[in-house]
């Protein structure tokens, strides 16, 4: 199956310090994958060279099979986007933004984004600069999805809505990718957004990729459990991704335990607790906090 975004050993500077070193990564069609990390670890500055805004110092970023540094027209009208923001011309009205992106865009359904707006009860009068930052949100989501684009890209597109404008965001866009084959990348900080929509998951800590995994695979093989252990310091064994103090003993968070290093790891510790499976917000902290992460 053929990549429609590919990054290939990226590398980025702003003077001297790196945003983003090697990174790699491929989303396939269909597949909805999530970029994350903290602030300033380089999510934006990904998104921007593979739209084609930013160059790469070395490396190369491919989408829909063509060089992101000199994207033809043709394959920019295959793409849609939807910035952190949300950035649309507030003067105009709802049913001239519209028209607005059908004049501009080759491919675009107004009919298609007229009807989906409709469902959305968002009036096509109203001016979008006294429209809700949710109301806002939706209105950006259909612009972008009514060119039927084969790659969808969002920059943090639910940052700054409360918990009900964010889930209808979410249940607008997961009825919109129902319909198609389309492949998406989104960037966000809302964790529990993304157990809701991503296929796959990548997790960037100092401008490279520390996870790239299906979602379902990550829960499969990282559990969580309490010890007591007998001589008082964490076990030293192999597939300790964080040993996290607690009164009396360390929460640990484990990578593929097999049956000898679970013998181990009993033999260690007078208590041992159940098994149990991370969230992506603990697995992300786990993995991204502080000096006991793994690298």
């Amino acid at each position: 199956m053929t990549n429609l975004v590919e990054f290939r050993d990226v590398w980025r500077h702003f003077g001297e310090r790196e945003v983003l070193r090697g990174l790699s990564f491929a989303v396939r069609p269909g597949e909805v994958y999530a970029l994350l990390g903290r602030n300033g670890e380089g999510k934006t500055t990904a998104l921007r060279i593979l739209l084609g805004f930013l160059g790469a110092h070395a490396g190369e970023a491919r989408l829909l099979g063509e060089p992101c540094e000199a994207l033809p027209l043709a394959v920019r009208g295959r793409v849609g986007y939807v910035s952190e923001g949300h950035r649309l011309y507030g003067e105009m009205r709802v049913s001239e933004a519209v028209r607005f992106e059908r004049d501009t865009r080759p491919g675009f359904d107004a009919s298609a984004a007229t009807q989906e707006l409709a469902r959305l009860a968002l009036d096509p009068a109203a001016r979008i600069l006294n429209l809700s930052r949710g109301q806002r949100a939706q209105l950006a989501l259909v612009l972008a999805c009514a060119g039927a684009p084969e790659v969808l890209v969002f920059d943090d597109p639910a940052m700054g809505l409360d918990v009900v404008m964010r889930r209808e965001l979410l249940e607008s866009l997961i009825a919109l990718l129902a319909e198609r084959g389309t492949a998406v990348l989104f960037s966000t900080h809302i964790l529990h957004d993304v157990e809701r929509l991503a296929d796959r998951v990548g997790i960037l800590k100092d401008g490279a990729l520390l996870v790239d995994a299906p979602l379902d695979v990550l829960k499969r093989r990282i559990q969580k459990r309490q010890c007591v252990p007998v001589n008082g310091a964490p076990p030293a064994l192999e597939g300790l991704l964080r040993a996290r103090r607690l009164d009396g003993g360390y929460e640990l968070t484990l990578l593929d335990l097999d049956p000898a290093r679970e013998a181990t790891l009993r033999a260690g510790s007078r208590h041992l607790s159940d098994p149990l499976t991370p969230d992506l917000e603990e697995l992300f902290l786990d993995l991204t906090s502080g000096p006991e992460s793994a690298r």
